[in-house]
């Protein structure tokens, strides 16, 4: 049996909406960048899934094809040492002159294959149509996805149509390159539910194998779906032309996420109502088997197993991504990649696991049916001027040499292994508290603060081990207090999360403000550089003098006004001078759901009581999202990131601004928020007017817009867990 192999792909996606399209390669800024494919070669990966796609090379007619950009593209990768697998239509419906129900549609896609064939002969590895039966699916039975069907006849029209396609291109490759290989990917969600619906289950169970089944003449008069493929409009004589001509696939790509298991539940009112459908004859809820089976989910080893044994030819894990934080991103590849050794030592003939979303990808939190900005990272984060590496692609190449990832994020089990995962139905009634998490645990200093119990509660709820001091149990002013603690703890990771905050105070209180902001700071990284620790502290937009008429960049020299900013210019320049690698994260004007006293919760509790709350006009400011600020960081510190970030929400308001947002959000009156100047709330220390923070590095943190929304919802949900605890 060959060696497990090392795959990567690029989230391609160029679906139809009405008639706007949505291009993956575009938004990730691919499609200008080149220079990725090296960054892809340097992982290790020996294939690579690449977009040719027809819609983008031939948009207005299947002769007119510009192959400038596949030209450059493809002899790179062959440059690399690198396999492509070309990708012909993926998620799509084709150019504007075709659609997935269009009848024309096979032999024009055949068409644009043989072109391609005949422009790289060298290119010996195929996927035409990326998950033809997902496809049809979103596009034919769900409404998502042009031609925005709902009902089985459009979703058969549209699964035969690209089957066929498939049949004919691979056809039309093969004259022109023999040998080539059909890698055909689908994914293969393994459906469960209630005994009420078992026929349903049933139905479901046997359609996920119904593009692999077409492909190598399995719909015979035995299967099982051939009567409703026949009652959907399927014709007796395409369904024979499986049969006499099949086009087998040479490796069964699957694609497999959290959400491809499904659980179809009768108990309705256990479940949300948007999660309710039904087939006609019963009204069922169609939700995510993780969040409430008790056995939970399938899991990419029996995956493999179960289509090795069902076809007996090679398969592969063709998409191994999860959309969420760093470290449970880590978690899932490196389970995928020791599933498919275990498949392998029972016998299944897997060839690859496959990285997918290089690059991340966008809006998939809606199908991609709208744009929201909505940016899932992957082996790469491309929020930033030039792709960045996270820990996936560390943990990656690690395994493309044989090693084996020992990053201390992976001794503890991901989210979907462990208890609180189940959040619906009856599931949820006994579903407990997580086990503590294992390993090494990240220290936070400063238990009190805002960020310290934010760091906290988000460590939680991500597995990770942490432990958390407060002053009395380790003064940072204390040189020998600060040794002793990291040797008795032993931490991976320390993350300073305390400081002297009182700005005003500060003008007046030198000494201490000094001694908790540079002297503390200074005295953990000594300390973390003796062990070779990683080490998170923060700064303020206050370093500045607000003399510049744009954001702030992580360039731009310090000028603060006030005794407090001078403290956190010199931790700045001490702390990195002594641990380059320190994570120095320079933000702004905290807002959060889970204390009791920034500007947006106490603005909020005043404006609630019906008074007026005054909030400073001549001052810019860019507020920032304690959870989204805490998660950001995690992720960076995972990665192993180091020296100065600005992380804040993306936007610039005045306080009195800000104030207002938080009212229109919560649905209070904003006219509450009147304002005033900046001394009318704050004295003695001068403040900048203005001090927004912008990055020449990445924006990691969402819009303040989409961040207010979110600490509305947040502290609705904070408040009734309260109310619920106190009831309790």
């Amino acid at each position: 049996m060959t060696a497990l192999e090392l795959w990567g792909g690029l989230e391609c996606t160029v679906n139809r909406v009405g008639n706007a399209s949505f291009d993956q390669v575009e938004r990730s800024g691919h499609a200008a960048r080149a220079a990725d494919i090296d960054l892809f070669a340097d992982l290790g990966i020996r294939a690579l899934r690449y977009p040719v796609l027809w819609e983008r090379l031939a948009p207005r007619a299947s002769e007119e094809i510009d192959w400038t950009w596949t030209d450059e593209r493809l002899a790179r990768i062959r440059e690399r040492g690198i396999r492509p697998i070309a990708g012909l239509v993926h998620h799509g419906s084709g150019p504007a002159y075709t659609s997935l129900v269009d009848s024309r549609f096979p032999e024009l896609l055949a068409e644009y294959a043989r072109s391609v064939a005949e422009r790289y002969p060298w290119v010996t590895d195929w996927t035409p149509i990326n998950e033809p039966l997902t496809t049809a699916r979103f596009s034919g039975l769900y409404g998502h996805w042009y031609p925005h069907g709902f009902d089985d006849r459009t979703f058969i029209r549209a699964l035969l149509n690209q089957i066929r396609g498939v049949v004919l291109a691979m056809r039309e490759v093969r004259r022109i390159v023999p040998a080539a290989r059909l890698v055909q990917t689908e994914d293969l969600g393994r459906p469960s539910g209630t005994l009420p619906l078992r026929p349903q289950v049933l139905h479901e169970r046997h359609r996920r194998w119904l593009t692999w089944d077409l492909l190598s003449g399995h719909v015979n008069a035995d299967h099982p779906l051939r009567g409703f493929l026949l009652s959907a409009g399927a014709s007796e004589a395409e369904l024979a032309s499986f049969l006499e001509q099949p086009c087998p696939p040479d490796i069964l790509g699957i694609n497999y996420y959290l959400t491809s298991d499904r659980w179809l539940d009768h108990r309705v009112d256990d479940f949300p109502t948007c999660s309710r459908g039904g087939n006609g004859n019963i009204t069922y809820v169609d939700v995510d088997a993780v969040r409430v089976r008790p056995q939970g989910i399938a899991g990419h080893e029996r995956q493999l197993v179960d289509a090795w044994e069902r076809y007996r030819r090679p398969v592969a894990l063709t998409e191994v991504h999860l959309g969420c934080t760093r470290d449970e991103q880590v978690r899932w590849l490196v389970e995928a990649w020791n599933a498919a050794h275990r498949a392998m030592d029972r016998g299944a003939d897997v060839r690859a696991v496959s990285l997918w979303s290089l690059l991340g990808s966008y809006d998939w939190s809606s199908l991609v049916t709208r744009i929201d900005g909505h940016y899932e990272s992957g082996s790469f984060d491309v929020r930033g001027p030039r792709p960045r590496r996270t820990a996936v692609a560390a943990a990656a190449r690690d395994l493309a040499d044989g090693r084996t990832p020992d990053h201390p994020v992976l001794q503890t089990e991901g989210w979907w292994r462990r208890p609180q995962r189940l959040t619906l139905g009856l599931a949820a009634q006994g579903a407990g508290l997580s086990s503590a998490p294992k390993g090494p645990p990240i220290l936070i200093v400063g238990m009190h603060g805002t960020l310290g119990r934010a760091f906290q509660r988000v460590c939680v709820t991500r597995g990770l081990p942490v432990h958390v001091v407060s002053r009395p149990d380790m003064d940072i002013c204390d040189s020998a207090r600060v040794d002793a603690v990291l040797r008795r703890v032993k931490p991976w990771a320390v993350v300073n999360a305390a400081g002297y905050v009182r700005v005003d105070a500060a003008e007046s209180d030198r000494e201490a403000c000094w001694n908790d902001n540079v002297t503390g700071p200074v005295n953990l990284a000594a300390a973390c550089r003796r062990r070779g620790l990683p080490l998170v502290t923060f700064s303020s937009d206050l370093v500045f003098d607000g003399a510049l008429e744009r954001p702030y960049l992580e360039s731009d020299s310090p000028a603060p006004l006030n005794v407090y900013g001078a403290s956190k210019a010199e931790a700045e320049r001490r702390v990195l001078d002594l641990l380059p690698g320190a994570l120095m994260v320079r933000t702004s004007a905290f807002f959060g759901p889970w204390d009791d006293y920034n500007f947006a919760t106490v603005a909020l509790r005043v404006m609630e009581g019906g008074a007026p709350f005054a909030a400073a006009d001549d001052l810019v400011v860019s507020p920032t999202y304690v959870p989204d600020l805490v998660h950001a960081v995690l992720d960076l510190l995972i990665d192993g990131e180091g020296g100065l970030w600005h992380l804040a929400s993306e936007g610039a308001v005045t306080w009195h601004e800000f104030g207002r947002m938080i009212a229109r959000a919560a649905g209070v009156d904003e006219a509450l928020v009147t304002p005033c100047s900046w001394r009318d709330v704050w004295q003695p220390a001068p403040r900048p007017p203005y001090s927004v923070l912008g990055s020449e590095r990445a924006s990691l943190m969402r819009p303040l817009a989409a961040a207010v929304k979110a600490y509305v919802e947040d502290a609705a949900s904070e408040d009734q867990e309260v109310a619920r605890c106190a009831s309790s």
